[in-house]
């Protein structure tokens, strides 16, 4: 779907709205006007004439939230639940798609994860859980950046049952507490005395199937609610569960690398100059390696050799870019995920309200990822990778990104990896609100929540075929992704071979625990006092302050050396007794891909090994361990004011303050060095940092009436938003094998902006809004990790580090570091359209629509590359995570027993990560569309059917790098899900 043409369909839906506006009061009354029983009536807008409708279920979650959206000072949009403990839509994430200025990110199993708000990105977003900030971590395979690091939020950890409301923040006032550029989102559980009824029990069964597993998941839940007292205390309980098994195929390419990235090819007999160099490793002039004959020939070779880079055109060397790890994958995931809530209320009088909320959320995953693999491309010589590589024919397009290639002497590894992670949120907070008189009151919170992201296993194992001939990757189809020629029987677990590798530099397939176990553990405190005077009719004085502490620790375990050194088979184990099929991603995937491909069992290895026993370390072996406690103290100031129609008829009311904050940041680490008599070889020295900062923040907020039903609103205000946690410890690390390194900043300044708003919204009809806003957003500055080519040992870390992995000190490392960077302008324009289709006659009526579409612009300055901390080369584009142009669309029929309803959601590309690799810009996410629709049938007043359905369009996510050759980084088919249910409500 093209930009022209969601652009095209927006402008319809709004047009539509003006000439329903524009409709005769004849035509508004066609039907005949229905009684509207109480506890289903929503509330209309001010003035606002039209006969009675019942309103119920997803349309009474519709008036629900635009009511709230008008009485807001500031720009808040919400999704209310349909009734208690029925929240509209399946996922958080996926919810707030439907809020304008919200575009979701996907993750694995194309499930929401996080979302962007008028383009700034999770890392921008805060989250209060009943009103208290809150973090989320999960996992996630490495292309999709695994576990976020520190503030972000995975609303996937939640199951939607356990709440009832949540809303957008998109513009701040003094007393909502700062830290964030993009929205400030609120998730509300239910609360017991704000049901109808003195009794509630709701209960839903799903069952859950995806085209892809085969497999039917069950999803259940159940809220409990009872007043007592007359009705002046109440005790809620609910509980969720969801299972779900989640197959994902497709193709990966791990990055793009430029041909001689890796030292280049093997240069066919009698060229000059030869490489790899007579004597090199065994070399000859007729050898790549012993044993591997030079086979490529002098086109395909000088295609490459003779290829330029588009970003020097003028300069020899290769402008060739080839796939890093060209691969098929079958991934695999078991998903458990079971919240609860249990809120205690009292409010012994008008004046009184105290409640107490307990919640827990559990998210248990088990992912097995196998790929079958080209790995030579990414291997250099010090491996006997990409130099012992021949290439018999290659094509190139214009641009240089590989059409075809035909090689020899190219390893194939048949990878698995096992990642087990847990994710659990826990939360208690104390909420209180007392009218002393009928002007002056207080409010008070106080709560401790944790996040902890458990990292229990993630070990990966292998397999090589060495040197195989006549490797293919072919793209000449015209598909996104290749076709894959692999030369053998990759079925056949004969072809390959595991074991030490060889004093060559050769290895033959082994495992790897990855330096895991790993523990981030978040722990949240929250108190706050609030006091409010209402000094007359219109004006309102608020004061308060807030104390909140974060304790952010990662603590990591690495295996002792000994325990993990890959050894020979048994005597009497063969390979193939330890090898399993991964069948079924030729029919789910096509593309080439095998029928079947031979793979390591990793529960047959670890049997074999005995691995269960192995021993694991903490920083006296080097393993990585962090801590970052922040403390914010916070005060503000502000006036609330409503001035009615006291201006000539004209509505004005609004809010201006100041907030006053002072962080204080500790933070401290172990990093790596040498040290003989370690397990490992390595230990850990301590090293610890602070920075403490304060700032002033002003806010205000004015919404202006000049007629009824129409409002203007205008804000303006100073924010920042913090590093992630993660970045601010003085810690290190490097992958040996890959020749990367990360190395973190504790002194980071904030990121700080200026903000100005202005919105126009008329709720020309009960239930109806045609909305439009401008935003726009100064920022004075950025967080960017800035990459550096370095030589290992020049980063004063210890040798003992390379120990294993066949990678010498003095390889060049990619070194990435965060660094304050020059901010830039972003700025956009929302259009919101709501309509429910009252005026239509007969059972016309009962249909409605909804329809937003945002456009975001931005100009960050970006450093691509620096020496010595001195930026060499820059850049100026998108912010990371922006899409330019969103848009969501609803269409909904409901009457008293039957409800349907289907939403798409359109995101724009996007950049995921700036800069890329060498000779590449950034790492980019092409456009999506996703089509999803639900529907229930009542049978009677306490017995619901629901059938749902997602990703009916079976779209495909598809990440590329280098925004002009647009080169395929990783596609996957997630399939089309289907879920049954039933509903039980008294």
């Amino acid at each position: 779907m093209t930009y022209r043409r969601v652009a095209l369909a927006a402008a319809q839906v709004s047009t539509l709205a003006l000439m329903v506006a524009a409709t005769p009061s004849w035509a508004q009354q066609a039907s005949a006007p229905q009684a509207t029983p109480p506890e289903t009536a929503a509330a209309p807008a001010d003035d606002a004439q039209a006969p009675d409708i019942v309103v119920t279920g997803f349309r009474a979650s519709l008036n629900a939230a635009i009511n709230q959206k008008r009485r807001e000072t500031a720009a808040v949009d919400s999704i209310v639940a349909e009734d208690i403990g029925k929240f509209p839509d399946s996922n958080l994430a996926e919810s707030m798609q439907r809020i304008p200025g919200v575009a979701l990110a996907r993750g694995d199993g194309g499930e929401g994860r996080n979302i962007s708000v008028r383009g700034l990105g999770a890392a921008f977003t805060r989250v209060r859980i009943n009103g208290m900030e809150g973090t989320a971590q999960t996992g996630s395979s490495d292309i999709y950046g695994a576990g976020n690091s520190g503030r972000s939020f995975d609303f996937n950890v939640f199951p939607t049952e356990i709440f009832s409301e949540l809303a957008v923040r998109k513009t701040p006032s003094a007393d909502v507490e700062e830290g964030s550029l993009g929205a400030t989102v609120d998730l509300t559980a239910p609360k017991p005395l704000a049901g109808k009824r003195d009794f509630t029990l709701t209960a839903t069964a799903r069952g859950i199937y995806n085209e892809l597993s085969k497999k039917v998941n069950p999803r259940a839940s159940l809220l409990v609610s009872k007043k007592f007292a007359d009705g002046t205390f109440g005790v809620l309980a609910s509980v969720a569960y969801q299972q779900r098994d989640i197959r994902e195929v497709g193709y990966s390419a791990v990055d793009i690398l430029s041909s001689n990235t890796n030292g280049g090819f093997c240069s066919p007999v009698g060229f000059t100059p030869v490489n790899p160099a007579v004597g090199s490793k065994g070399a000859s002039a007729t050898e790549c390696y012993p044993g591997v004959p030079r086979t490529s020939t002098a086109a395909a070779y000088n295609t490459i050799v003779n290829a330029r880079r588009a970003d020097l055109p003028n300069t020899p060397g290769s402008g060739a870019f080839l796939p890093r790890i060209p691969r098929y994958l079958n991934s695999t995931q078991n998903q458990k995920r079971i919240g609860g809530t249990l809120t205690f209320q009292w409010q012994p009088d008008s004046a009184t309200d105290i409640s107490l909320d307990l919640l827990y959320s559990r998210f248990d995953v088990v992912r097995r990822d196998n790929y079958i693999a080209g790995l030579s491309f990414g291997r250099s010589a010090t491996n006997n990778g990409q130099p012992v590589t021949s290439v018999k024919d290659v094509q190139l397009s214009p641009k240089g990104s590989l059409v075809y290639g035909l090689f020899d002497g190219v390893d194939v590894r048949s990878e698995g990896l096992v990642d087990r992670f847990v994710s659990t949120f826990k939360q208690a907070n104390l909420n209180l609100k007392h009218d002393f008189t009928d002007r002056f009151g207080v409010t008070g919170l106080f709560g401790i929540n944790e996040s902890v992201f458990d990292n229990k296993q993630r070990f990966q194992s292998f397999m090589d075929a060495i040197d195989t001939p006549n490797f293919s990757v072919d793209y000449r189809k015209g598909n996104d992704t290749p076709l894959l020629g692999f030369g053998f029987n990759v079925a056949d677990p004969n072809a390959f071979a595991y074991g030490p590798a060889l004093a060559d530099g050769t290895v033959r397939g082994g495992y790897n625990f990855q330096g895991k176990p790993s523990v981030n553990t978040n722990n949240g405190t929250t108190g706050e006092l609030n006091f409010h005077w209402k000094v007359s009719d219109s004006l309102t004085l608020k004061a308060g302050g807030q104390y909140r502490r974060a304790d952010f620790t990662v603590r990591n375990l690495v295996p002792y050396t000994a325990d993990v050194v890959t050894k020979a088979l048994p005597a009497g184990t063969t390979l193939a007794s330890l090898t399993t099929q991964i069948k079924g991603v030729d029919q789910l995937w096509g593309n080439g891909a095998p029928a079947s491909w031979a793979a390591l069992d990793p529960d047959k290895l670890i049997s074999t090994f005995n691995l269960d026993a192995v021993r694991y370390c903490g920083i006296e072996c080097g393993a990585q361990s962090s801590r970052v406690l922040e403390e914010v103290s916070s005060a503000y100031a502000m006036a609330a004011f409503d001035l009615g129609e006291r201006l000539g008829g004209i509505g004005v009311r609004g809010d201006a303050g100041v907030r006053y904050v002072h962080t204080d940041q500790n933070s401290s680490g172990y990093i790596s060095v040498a040290l003989p008599s370690s397990p490992t070889g390595v230990t850990g020295s301590f090293q610890s940092a602070s920075k403490r900062y304060s700032d002033w923040l002003p806010s205000g907020n004015l919404v202006i009436e000049p007629v009824r039903n129409l409002l203007f609103r205008f804000s303006g205000a100073k924010v920042l938003a913090r590093p992630e946690l993660a970045q601010l410890t003085p810690t290190s690390s490097i992958t040996a094998t890959t020749r990367v390194g990360s190395f973190q900043n504790p002194q980071l300044d904030p990121i700080r902006a200026t903000t100005f708003d202005a919105a126009v919204e008329w709720y020309f009809r009960p239930g109806a809004l045609l909305s439009a806003a401008f935003f726009y957003k100064d920022i004075k500055s950025y967080v960017q990790n800035v990459n550096t080519q370095e030589v290992f040992n020049t980063l004063g870390l210890p040798a003992a580090l390379l120990n294993g992995t066949n990678t010498a000190p003095t390889e060049i490392f990619t070194i990435s570091r965060p660094t304050n960077t020059p901010g830039g302008k972003l700025k956009g324009i929302e259009a919101n359209v709501q309509m429910p289709f009252t005026f239509l006659p007969g059972f016309l009526k009962n249909f409605g629509a909804l329809a937003n579409y945002t456009h975001v612009t931005s100009r960050i300055r970006y450093i691509l590359a620096s020496v010595n901390g001195v930026p060499t080369v820059t850049t100026t584009a998108d912010l990371v995570g922006l899409s330019k142009n969103t848009a969501s669309g609803t269409l909904y029929y409901e009457d008293r027993k039957f409800s349907i309803r289907s939403t798409a959601n359109w995101r724009d590309g996007f950049i995921r990560g700036i800069p890329a690799s060498p000779g590449s810009d950034l790492q980019g996410n092409s456009q999506t569309l996703f089509v999803d629709a639900s529907a229930s049938y009542n049978v009677n007043d306490n017995i619901k059917l629901i059938v749902e359905g997602t990703n009916l369009t079976g779209e495909q996510n598809r990440l590329y790098t280098d925004s002009v050759r647009q080169d395929t980084l990783f596609q996957t088919r997630i399939g089309r899900t289907f879920t049954f249910g039933v509903n039980f409500k008294l």
